[in-house]
């Protein structure tokens, strides 16, 4: 999914500055890249690899944990039950990313939690429901709905990278609290992902 220009044009119009720092990064791209084309699972589980570590370092357990299976693509919640726990922590996952993942499995092979249809529900239904698995917390459900889903009207209110990009948008001294951010966001609604696009991009910029 992806804003038509005229949507584009008008969150310039509602926010000058923020108009003015999406002529100098890359537009926001078709949703979801390639890399997460795959299943929701997958997408799921492949989040919780990357969760907190260097993208090198996640790529390289991600690549090991591929190698646990025979045909060498990632395990599906089912293979992943049925490997030993010490073949993915020998992979590189910690504990608690170990928990993680076996509690996403598990959920998923007892159909406690049902993923083929998130995409019909609504944002705050999707949150809630991916958050009942064991170490994944709302940042993680809002990266799925941007990046897997392409839902345009989500904001990341913790997440440093957007706030450190409002702080130099705006040419604040201290980043914005959570709070700040999602009222000063309010002008961005119906896109507020996109922007939150923009503000990363401005991070990459120094």
């Amino acid at each position: 999914m992806k804003p038509t220009p005229a949507q584009l044009r008008a969150l310039a119009r509602r926010d000058p500055p923020l108009g003015a720092a999406m002529k100098r990064v890359p537009l926001f791209p078709t949703m979801p890249p390639p890399l997460l084309r795959g299943s929701n699972f997958h997408t799921i589980a492949r989040s919780i690899v990357y969760q907190q570590l260097a993208t090198a370092a996640a790529r390289t357990i991600y690549g090991r944990v591929r190698e646990l299976t025979a045909d060498k693509g990632f395990p599906t919640a089912g293979q992943l039950l049925a490997l030993p726990e010490g073949s993915l922590r020998g992979a590189g996952l910690s504990g608690a990313k170990t928990k993680a993942i076996l509690d996403l499995a598990t959920k998923v092979e007892s159909g406690e939690l049902r993923l083929g249809g998130l995409g019909r529900l609504a944002d705050d239904e999707i949150v809630r429901r991916l958050t009942t698995v064991w170490g994944i917390g709302e940042w993680t459900a809002q990266m799925f709905l941007i990046f897997k889903l392409g839902r345009l009207d989500v904001m990341p209110s913790n997440d440093l990278g957007v706030q450190e990009g409002l702080r130099r948008l705006d040419g604040l001294v201290e980043r914005p609290e959570s709070d700040e951010l999602l009222a000063r966001a309010e002008l961005w609604r119906p896109l507020r992902s996109v922007a939150s696009w923009v503000l990363w991009r401005l991070t990459d910029k120094d």
